[in-house]
């Protein structure tokens, strides 16, 4: 089998083999690409009741377990189509024929292996947040002062406990957030915050 997949009518499913023990490696030592957001990185106004499901995309099975699940499928039927070819011919069919039939049955195959992998598989939560997430929490200015005009760096926390780094000014004119103060994010422009200090009367007890 393995000299098989080294003549020219075998080469993509050989390729493809390769490609995908190197994604399983990739998957095995832990680098976790294959944690993807799929709300934030596919959406582009996918339904993801339809599309995505079809592919198998739509129970947030990380893309790489994803991508390593179509490969094999590929793999396999296309050795399927040339062994099936030769046993009816005697020889296998030209690499491009056979490389089209076996990516639409390998991607129907994999709608099938895909969606019980994702039913298998620990459920998986993004710690991705969107930026406008990061408003009203506080923030801890890291050096200088904040003036309008002049915004300085804050570290954020949000709600996974992850630290982001932003850019601040204060809300008022003529406030000031000095180092080491916290300050609550108000509001946004483009990636800039606007806060307003915890030593600001507003955000005291009455």
């Amino acid at each position: 089998m393995f000299a098989l997949l080294l003549t020219p009518a075998y080469a993509p499913f050989a390729i493809a083999f390769a490609v995908m023990i190197g994604i399983g490696l990739i998957e095995a030592v832990g680098l976790g690409l294959g944690h993807l957001d799929l709300d934030g990185g596919m959406d582009g106004g996918v339904d993801h009741g339809g599309v995505l499901d079809w592919l198998g995309l739509g129970g947030e099975l990380p893309i790489l377990v994803w991508l390593t699940s179509l490969l094999g499928c590929f793999t396999l039927t296309g050795i399927a189509v040339q062994q099936v070819a030769t046993a009816a011919t005697g020889a296998p069919i030209a690499w491009g024929l056979a490389s089209a039939a076996a990516a639409v049955a390998g991607a129907l195959l994999n709608t099938l292996a895909a969606n019980g992998l994702a039913r298998i598989m620990p459920g998986f939560e993004t710690t991705a947040i969107a930026t406008d997430e990061l408003l009203r929490r506080r923030g801890t200015v890291l050096e200088g002062t904040a003036r309008r005009g002049a915004p300085t760096r804050a570290k954020v926390v949000d709600r996974h406990g992850q630290a982001h780094f932003v850019m601040v000014e204060p809300h008022d004119d003529a406030g000031t957030i000095a180092h080491g103060e916290t300050a609550l994010l108000v509001r946004r422009e483009g990636k800039l915050f606007f806060a307003v200090a915890d030593t600001n009367t507003l955000l005291q007890p009455f």
